[in-house]
């Protein structure tokens, strides 16, 4: 079962500036350009996205407006963010809050045959927005009250949307509800009390079946996935699930998403650049493949301008096809995939797809501009052949766009350099990333013997780093986050840190957010980290979930440091108030500490340590001699409780 989940809600020293904007609104159109006060000078930092495309020239007012009606949406964004509430206990269903929130995260989604929670209840309300794609920040120009409450943004109608959301759910657990007025929000709610609530009651069955296996006797089968992305039918849990027919990936609707996505991004770089991206390195891992259908390799494919072909009556890929430049309408781009261990060992079809496609774009008849992988395959082939290759050799390595680990192997190889500190510099940790993810993987002769089709080729890998300027990293669902484990920075950072070593400069970093895949989003890495850090890190109502769980929460805090840190080593994207924050947060907040210290001293110690690291390698320079000196302090008095257990 997933965690129990939660919207991020109001953090009251974060948040605060939300309602004072209420007042600014109403006066300004008087001209007012009254001071920011300080907390909403700590909201207005770099990493703070702002649409980019705004130009105010000289007019104030109209720039102090946008601006805050752009923090409000984000705020009301980060506010309505789910997070977890707490970790899953094995075999027990969420009780009282805990499970209304948890239904609310799993109805909310659309599908064939349902609006969707809140959906149905903004068509019941006459409401002419979606709240699941729409800005948060979009003004609303009419007067709009719901349950008497004024809405000028439609961030506000949809927390009052989520709101009435929670109650009618409560009412429902707590069999309160008489039915509303609401025909389509009471046919959502009847799906709840006949199918989600009894699947989610029945989440005992977890231990049940385990016993039942144990003792060798039949476990009823499932199908498997994220439910709070749109997979309700995986539930109830703890049966024998299944992933998906390998053959038919990528499924439709994930070559939906992955086009969407695709357009996104190139939409974002050149509004960023100012020209069309060239070339991009994507990390696929084998997990979120058969919980999405692949809507990596989808996104892949589209960059490309490769679109898959399915054979109608079984649904399975067949074959693919090229889209012609007149109808892509766009330069295609050279993608570069890092794939997982697990991806390689799960979905050889799908590496001989991808690497043939490559091959069929690399030799189209297009401009350098049109097709920039044709372009760079013919610039190596003779940079190749002046090295020794034969031109079957170079034609062949100039071809390479599918890497990974050495068959038998997983991991990026950065995980114990860094938890050991066994690291200097970037060359340190951009050697290992190199070193474990250099094996070339072909789909030459269709075969499926890895061995075969695996070629330790770091030189091609390095090439392909020094040429590529997006990496981009997908997250399918919100039942974790980039800072919930090591992988993400391993991929991710990895590469970013190769890139630079090899280059002298950071590549552009971007984190793609397909968890709701009605509307896909991409943003910088540094946005999303800090979205993160707002919605969940620093957050008091995850603190107190974790907290509930001993030494395990303990360890869910010095993580979340560990790889905060990490990303930060890797693809220099952690703003200093970062550290300071969870430095407050989780070390010298005495209630905080004093549970870390009971529970889990070796994580306060290791917290402590790691952010001493931090400000020794130089990733947190404003941290003053006073903060320092508590840290060191806060670690030595750890390590005492420690020798003495």
């Amino acid at each position: 079962m997933s965690p129990d989940f939660s919207s991020s809600e109001k953090d009251s020293d974060f948040l605060s500036p939300s309602e004072q904007n209420q007042e600014k609104f109403s006066t300004e159109t008087e001209g007012v350009t009254s001071e920011l006060s300080s907390s909403e000078k700590y909201l207005f930092t770099p990493s703070l996205p702002l649409k980019r495309e705004e130009k105010f020239e000289n007019d104030e007012n109209a720039r102090f407006a946008k601006l805050i009606t752009n923090v409000d949406g984000y705020l009301c964004e980060l506010k309505e963010a789910q997070i977890r509430d707490g970790l899953h206990i094995f075999g027990q269903c969420p009780q009282g809050q805990q499970l209304r929130d948890l239904i609310i995260a799993i109805a909310r989604h659309p599908s064939s045959t349902r609006l969707g929670l809140t959906r149905a209840l903004a068509e019941d309300l006459g409401l002419e927005f979606d709240p699941l794609t729409d800005d948060f920040s979009t003004i609303i120009n009419h007067n709009l009250f719901i349950d008497g409450k004024s809405c000028r943004t439609l961030g506000d109608a949809v927390e009052l949307i989520e709101q009435k959301v929670a109650n009618l759910v409560e009412n429902l657990i707590n069999q309160n509800l008489i039915n509303s007025p609401f025909p389509q929000t009471n046919k959502e709610l009847e799906w709840i009390r006949q199918n989600l609530l009894p699947s989610l009651q029945k989440t005992n069955q977890e231990i049940t079946n385990l016993l039942i296996g144990l003792d060798g006797k039949y476990i009823p089968s499932g199908s498997s996935g994220a439910p709070t992305r749109g997979r309700p039918d995986v539930l109830p849990t703890g049966r024998n699930f299944y992933s998906v027919d390998i053959r038919a990936i990528p499924t439709e609707t994930a070559w939906r998403i992955g086009q969407l996505a695709a357009e996104n991004l190139i939409e974002r770089y050149t509004q960023e650049n100012g020209e069309y991206p060239q070339t991009l390195g994507l990390s696929v891992w084998g997990t979120s493949t058969m919980r999405t259908g692949g809507d990596d390799i989808a996104e892949a494919l589209a960059l490309l301008g490769v679109k898959p072909v399915w054979d109608r009556p079984s649904r399975r890929v067949i074959d693919f096809e090229i889209l012609p430049i007149s109808i892509l309408g766009r330069p295609r781009v050279d993608v570069t995939l890092r794939i997982s261990g697990f991806f390689r060992d799960a979905f050889p079809n799908i590496i001989d797809l991808f690497d043939q496609a490559v091959i069929a774009v690399a030799n189209l008849d297009e401009t350098p501009t049109e097709n920039p992988l044709a372009a760079q395959v013919k610039k190596e082939v003779k940079y190749w052949q002046e090295l020794g290759l034969t031109e079957i050799q170079a034609k062949a390595r100039s071809q390479y766009r599918i890497f990974g680990s050495k068959p038998g192997a997983y991991g990026a190889g950065l995980q114990g350099l860094i938890e050991s500190q066994n690291w200097q510099d970037d060359q340190d940790l951009a050697r290992a990333y190199i070193n474990w993810s250099s094996y070339a993987y072909t789909g030459i002769n269709n075969s499926y013997n890895q061995e075969a089709r695996a070629i330790n080729s770091p030189e091609a890998f390095s090439q392909r780093l020094q040429q590529m300027q997006i990496v981009l990293h997908n997250q399918d669902n919100r039942e974790h986050d980039l800072l919930d484990s090591d992988d993400y920075y391993q991929f991710q950072g990895g590469m970013t840190v190769a890139i630079r070593a090899l280059t002298g400069k950071n590549p552009d970093t971007y984190f793609g957010d397909n968890s709701m895949p009605e509307n896909p989003k991409v943003r910088q890495l540094k946005e999303q980290i800090a979205r993160v850090y707002r919605s969940r890190v620093v957050n008091p109502k995850w603190i107190a979930g974790v907290m509930r769980h001993g030494y395990k929460g303990a360890f869910e805090m010095a993580a979340t440091i560990d790889y905060l840190f990490a990303y930060d080593a890797t693809a220099k994207c952690v703003e200093d108030f970062m550290y300071q924050g969870v430095a407050e947060t989780y070390i010298f907040d005495e209630n905080v500490q004093s549970f870390i210290q009971a529970k889990n001293p070796w994580a306060l110690r290791d917290m402590a340590e790691r952010l001493l690291e931090a400000n020794q390698r130089g990733l947190w320079q404003s941290a003053n001699q006073k903060t320092l000196d508590k840290l060191q302090a806060i670690a030595l008095e750890a390590e005492g409780i420690i020798e003495n257990l």
